[in-house]
């Protein structure tokens, strides 16, 4: 009988050993916890293997009113940096981050290290617009920043860092060369927006656009368009004699829809991807696919 027990406890002792042979071995690198997928995707490209990378907004949300459970909340508090896009963006979010930052987390702030446009009609004027990643120099702008964020991280190779920021800064030069040149052959008649939410200002400041309206008018996807709000648009529509509309894949295009429908024109009603990335293969898996489908969709949309 004692030796029985004896090798029992031998038994048992060598399954704790053997159990925590297999167990992961806890990940000792700095946590950098990310609001928008957005942002979640450029950042994974600069920290590389560097830190310990959690986006907070799945593929496909609407980054206005996306929201977090508890356990995602105390993961933020613990986080050794937090980056966000600010700017009222994060509307569901903001009471979190601002609780992270007021436990003393370091933050950073995209909207805070680039030139800030303003929304310029609707309820929303004179308010900032937190769409800035619609222009590839401003990400520009938030990489080179970003650098001094993340390699300032205990731990982090900040040559590294460097390195990666300064690959990903060509590819952002490239991009920004290829939708100058698409965005260039649009005639200059047809060069004009409408959307079913305001996202694309910083786009039309960057690249010559004008933005003749939006189905919702205010700054967030939270807001609703009135009566009058589709009546001007169908006289803006009317008048401008723009081929194709578009509607972001966050949102429902029922309304872009009903609004052409209700110009009485031909009017082509385009998705583009805005505010969100998709799963892998949805189209828009990453911030530079993304942004040079929606390229191609309006470069070829307002062509026709």
């Amino acid at each position: 009988m004692i030796r029985r027990f004896a090798t029992a406890g031998v038994v048992a002792g060598m399954l704790v050993v053997s159990l925590a042979a297999c167990a992961p071995a806890a990940d000792d690198r700095p946590l950098v916890v990310v609001s928008t997928n957005i942002l979640g995707d450029v950042v994974g490209e600069l920290v590389g293997d560097e830190a310990q990378v959690v986006t907070l907004m799945r593929p496909n949300a609407d980054p206005h009113s996306f929201e977090i459970s508890g356990q995602e909340a105390a993961r933020l508090r613990a986080a050794d940096l937090v980056v966000s896009n600010g700017l009222g963006l994060e509307e569901g979010l903001q009471q979190h981050l601002d609780a992270a930052a007021a436990d003393g987390v370091a933050t950073f702030v995209a909207g805070e290290v680039i030139d800030v446009l303003e929304y310029h009609d609707g309820d929303a004027a004179g308010i900032p617009d937190p769409h800035f990643w619609t222009d590839p120099a401003r990400m520009a702008d938030v990489v080179e920043a970003l650098v001094l964020a993340l390699s300032g991280l205990p731990g982090v190779d900040g040559d590294a860092v460097a390195a990666h920021a300064d690959e990903y800064a060509a590819e952002l030069s490239e991009l920004d060369a290829e939708m100058t040149e698409a965005f260039e052959a649009i005639p200059e008649s047809t060069r004009a927006l409408v959307t079913n939410h305001h996202v694309f200002g910083y786009l039309a400041d960057r690249f010559g656009f004008r933005v003749i309206g939006a189905v919702i008018p205010g700054g967030t996807t939270l807001a609703a368009p009135s009566a009058s709000d589709l009546a001007d648009l169908v006289s803006a529509v009317e008048q401008t004699g723009v081929p194709t509309i578009f509607a972001e894949s966050s949102s429902p295009d029922r309304l872009m829809r009903a609004l052409a429908d209700e110009a009485n024109v031909h009017v082509d009603v385009i998705e583009l991807y805005t505010e969100s990335l998709t799963e892998p293969g949805g189209g828009a898996e990453d911030y530079l696919t993304m942004m040079r489908v929606n390229t191609e969709r309006i470069a070829t949309g307002l062509s026709s």
